[in-house]
């Protein structure tokens, strides 16, 4: 079994910002799944505030290098994924609070 583990991954990509609103994706609830397999390589399903999100490309790469900068992760693949569609409702308490939601 490998080494690497969720939370690693989540920790990294809480380090992954959408610009525009100012949180990271993690808060935001942008992550609807992370998976680690036995030789860990890493796949991600993440979402955007919006399937036409400007920042898309470079949001989903930051994430895929944040992910491959951890120690020992071998591959990484970061998938886009607008079912469900993101709403407010998915970030944490506190960043809601903060944006007044």
């Amino acid at each position: 079994m490998g080494k690497i583990t969720q939370e690693d991954v989540f920790k990294a990509l809480s380090n992954v910002y959408d610009m525009e609103i100012g949180f990271d994706i993690v808060s935001l609830g942008m992550i609807y799944e992370v998976k680690v397999d036995e030789q860990d390589n890493v796949n991600v399903i993440m979402t955007l505030t919006t399937p036409m999100c400007p920042l898309a490309g470079f949001i989903t790469e930051d994430a895929r290098s944040k992910v491959k900068a951890v120690a020992g992760v071998n591959d990484v693949k970061v998938e886009l994924c607008f079912d469900p569609p993101w709403s407010p409702d998915m970030a944490k308490e506190e960043v809601r609070r903060v944006l007044g939601i």
